[in-house]
């Protein structure tokens, strides 16, 4: 059982409390912070309230966290393609339509039901759901992702993660032409207040910046590189569709007519980080998806 102490600021003072604790962790659905304060999981200033009490400045929350569910995550044999592999880490690129952990009601057919057939060991550090998963990327978006196959190797390429030393590059098409050729994105990302499932530029939100330069400008489209200099949730897709730019195919941030490509024209191209045990640098890239060059070859013949 985690215990967590936080207290109430001015951002969340007037907020429901429900709502002020899902905003303190992505991962924290409304629902399952209302569930916790059924239970008497949330004591605010020593004392059990319900959903709907309304915070007060400098309010000390305490949040008992339940230990996580033992969920049985079953090996599956699949055909992985493995960049690099040995006994810390292993680099592996991930297709467009893979989920990357499971989650209940989805227990089968991720990117760590087949590390585990592949691998007998991956780090424990995030849990039975998420062995070995240092950062993930999204269900639509291909490319590359390191994997800590020991604790030691965990903490290290989590650490490089937190330092900002990780070059994380990806390949974009998103919808517009964008005038110039490079620019920063600067803007604090959090969770949507009116689509908890969405993430959003909000004020109190998370530190968030992407660098993108053009590759390429076509009729109504650009063909983007962006380097990641913050790891949050959908980070580029929300920036690009807050300056604009929305990506190409995305069924979440996209207009609402967009390409029919099953997801985000979105490549983790290029991964280099720091080996945990060698300190040598390491730096990998994957090519292009083929869906991904065909619709560049289609934009470039209707240029």
């Amino acid at each position: 059982m985690e215990k967590i102490i936080r207290k109430i600021d001015e951002s969340l003072a007037g907020e429901r409390i429900d709502k002020a604790i899902s905003s303190m962790n992505g991962e924290w659905s409304r629902s399952l912070v209302q569930q916790w304060l059924k239970d008497g999981q949330v004591l605010v200033n020593g004392k059990a309230v319900k959903a709907n009490y309304k915070c007060s400045l400098n309010d000390e929350i305490e949040i008992e966290i339940p230990e996580p569910e033992e969920l049985d995550v079953v090996p599956e044999d699949m055909d992985l393609e493995i960049f690099y592999e040995d006994s810390d880490v292993l680099v592996v690129n991930k297709p467009k339509g893979m989920v990357v952990h499971p989650a209940p009601g989805h227990m089968s057919g991720t990117l760590v039901n087949g590390l585990m057939a592949h691998c007998k060991d991956l780090s424990g550090i995030n849990g039975v759901l998420r062995p070995g998963i240092v950062h993930r990327i999204d269900k639509d978006t291909s490319g590359l992702l390191m994997v800590a196959k020991n604790d030691l190797a965990h903490e290290s390429l989590v650490n490089q993660l937190v330092a900002k030393t990780v070059t994380r590059k990806y390949k974009a098409i998103v919808h517009g032409t964008i005038p110039h050729d490079y620019g920063t994105i600067e803007a604090p990302l959090g969770r949507d207040q009116k689509d908890r499932q969405s993430m959003a530029v909000v004020d109190n939100g998370k530190h968030a910046v992407t660098h993108f330069n053009v590759l390429e400008r076509f009729k109504d489209f650009t063909f983007i590189e962006c380097q990641l200099e913050t790891g949050r949730t959908h980070q580029i897709r929300v920036h690009m569709k807050y300056i604009g730019y929305p990506l190409a195919g995305d069924p979440k941030y996209g207009p609402r007519k967009t390409l029919d490509i099953g997801g985000q024209a979105l490549h983790a191209g290029v991964l280099g980080f720091e080996h945990p045990r060698t300190g040598q640098y390491l730096e990998f890239e994957a090519p292009l998806p083929a869906y991904f060059e065909q619709l560049l070859e289609d934009l470039e013949n209707n240029h």
